[in-house]
Order: structure tokens, then C-alpha cells, then sequence
């Protein structure tokens, strides 16, 4: 079967929550309830997409004892995956949420080196997807050239793929300044960070619409945190507000809207549409604790309430 979306994720990570009372330097913090689940980016997102009911394809690079570890957590979402070995080890990152404050505090290694001959390998497998999008998601691992994904981007074009992009820095910009990106999800500092100064709301619009006039990007979507997001394409510019709910984490709320986004596209739905079941899943993502990501019927649940926005 043809797979519709294939998530690519170059720095994947074992993702561990627990609670502690009280997180404090110099003594040891005991901590409980350890969950472990597979994470990074595009991890994440083919998560999102098989809770949501799809079928995503997800490639990504592992090795090391980590790895093993890390492929036997994935094993356990439904996800047909294509790994690429590398010699270094898939880092591990750790969330601890304080009981007595209700603050996260989350450690995010850099993860292994990765030379470019161990890339190769997963680009050529890249060639030969023929569906309908193409999701890079996550920080670049270190040693692969900033231009990975722009890489990638003219691989999707020559594929007839729709090529989605959420990363950061110069991988970013780099990847605007090339185009071929159907969607890419930037939040308000990585745009802020392209542009150079703070943005208001409509400065932010403004600064959207002017990157989007240069013709490399077709969709953009920014993440406004509590105040929702925005929308800007070739119809203009759509903001839609967050839904109050209590936080529990705020860990995949990003991921889980990607994910939801381009598996509501995937099936048929308009662009605005899927933005909106996209708002949705990154407000459901918050209502569940640490790695856990969203669940459908909160994502749906908030859908019908975002669409009468």
C-alpha cells in the first residue's frame, strides 16, 4: 500500500518523563513514574498521524545501544518505519515536571555527529517516495551541512511530493531562501530570529506575507503559543486563537500540530480547514502530561469548537 505521508526524522530521541517534588542543584532529586517513549520531531508527528488514524511512513537515523532501545519503544505505535544506521548513539531527553510548582524542566541533548556518507543512504531512499507529502521535522543533527533539507526539498520536487518543513537556524533559512517548500511551521521567535527584531501580531502577519512574496514557501503557519496561530498564504492571512485549557504539558504540542495538520490535508480537507484541526491537536497536546502527545477525541472535541471561529 502506498503510503500517503513519510515523516523524516535525523535526530530522534528517547524521550523519559517523571515527577519529583522538588527539583533543586547539589542534592539528589528523587524522581517517580518514569515514562519512556520514542520522541524527536518527525517522531512525533508520525505518532500524531497513526493516533489519529493514519498510516505514516517514518525514515529515520539510530544507533548505538540508545537505538535498540529506541526502536523498540517505536515498535509500539503502528508506525512503518525505515531505519538508517549511523555509528553514533540516539540521544536521550529528560523531563522533569515539579509537583510543588507545576514547572517543567526539560534536557535536551545535542544528540551524536553524523557524517554525511551516513545520510546518503536515507536521501536515495527519499527518491523513491511517491506520495503525497514529504514532513522533515527537528533539529539537524551535528555534521550534516545546513542544507539537508533543502536537499530534501529538491528531492520532493523532482517526486512531485509536497514537502513540509518545521526546524529552526540557519537550516531554516536556508530552506526559505532555496523554496520548494509547500508548508513550513515556524513560531514566533524562529521568525522573529529570520526577520531580526521582535513581532506583534501584525508585524508578524506583515513579515509573512513579505516571505511569502518571494515564492519559496506557498503555506505559512506560526505558532503564536497562547494566543493560537496564524495562517498566511496566497488567500491572506488567517489567525485563529488558542482554546483556554489547563496545561498540563506543553511537550509535542508543536509536533501534534503538524501531524494533525497534514493528516487532516491528506484526507481531502482544505488548507484552512486542516490549520484549524491543527490548532486543535496542539491545544489537545497541552491537556495530556509529558510525552504522550494528543488523543482523537480531544483533538476532534476542540475541532468543532475551533471551526465556528
Amino acid at each position: 500500500m502506498m503510503r500517503d505521508i513519510l515523516c523524516v526524522g535525523l535526530n530522534p530521541a528517547i524521550d523519559v518523563y517523571s515527577i519529583a517534588d522538588k527539583v533543586e542543584p547539589t542534592h539528589k532529586v528523587r524522581s517517580r513514574n518514569a515514562k519512556y517513549d520514542p520522541g524527536g520531531g518527525a517522531i512525533n508527528v508520525a505518532r500524531v498521524i497513526a493516533v489519529l488514524g493514519g498510516h505514516p511512513g517514518l525514515a529515520y537515523l539510530s544507533g548505538g545501544v540508545t537505538g535498540l532501545l529506541f526502536d523498540a519503544l517505536l515498535d509500539n505505535h503502528g508506525i512503518e518505519k525505515e531505519r538508517f544506521e549511523i555509528a553514533g548513539s540516539v540521544r536521550i531527553s529528560y523531563v522533569v515536571k515539579e509537583t510543588r510548582t507545576g514547572l517543567e524542566y526539560r534536557f535536551v541533548p545535542e544528540g551524536p555527529e553524523v557524517q554525511s556518507t551516513e545520510i546518503q543512504p536515507l536521501m536515495n531512499y527519499l527518491e523513491k517516495f511517491g506520495g503525497k507529502y514529504l514532513v522533515a521535522s527537528g533539529s539537524l543533527p551535528r555534521g550534516l551541512p545546513s542544507s539537508s533539507y533543502v536537499q530534501m526539498a529538491d528531492i520532493a520536487k523532482k517526486t512531485g511530493t509536497r514537502f513540509v518543513l518545521d526546524s529552526s537556524g540557519e537550516a531554516l533559512r536556508e530552506a526559505f531562501d532555496s523554496g520548494g517548500i509547500y508548508l513550513a511551521k515556524p513560531s514566533r521567535h524562529e521568525m522573529e530570529v529570520f526577520v531580526g527584531h521582535e513581532l506583534d501580531v501584525k508585524s508578524l502577519g506583515e513579515a509573512a506575507l513579505e516571505l511569502l512574496s518571494k515564492g519559496t514557501v506557498q503555506n505559512l503557519v506560526i505558532s503564536l503559543g497562547a494566543d493560537g496561530a496564524l495562517l498566511a498564504n496566497s488567500g491572506g492571512i488567517v489567525q485563529v486563537p488558542s482554546i483556554l485549557v489547563e496545561t498540563q504539558s506543553a511537550v509535542g504540542a508543536g509536533d501534534s500540530f503538524v501531524g494533525a495538520m497534514i493528516w487532516h490535508l491528506s484526507q481531502g480537507n482544505t488548507i484552512d480547514a486542516a490549520f484549524r484541526y491543527g490548532v486543535a491537536a496542539g491545544c489537545a497536546a497541552v491537556l495530556t502530561t509529558g510525552t504522550e502527545l494528543c488523543r482523537r477525541a480531544d483533538v476532534d472535541a476542540f475541532f468543532k469548537k475551533i471551526q465556528s471561529i
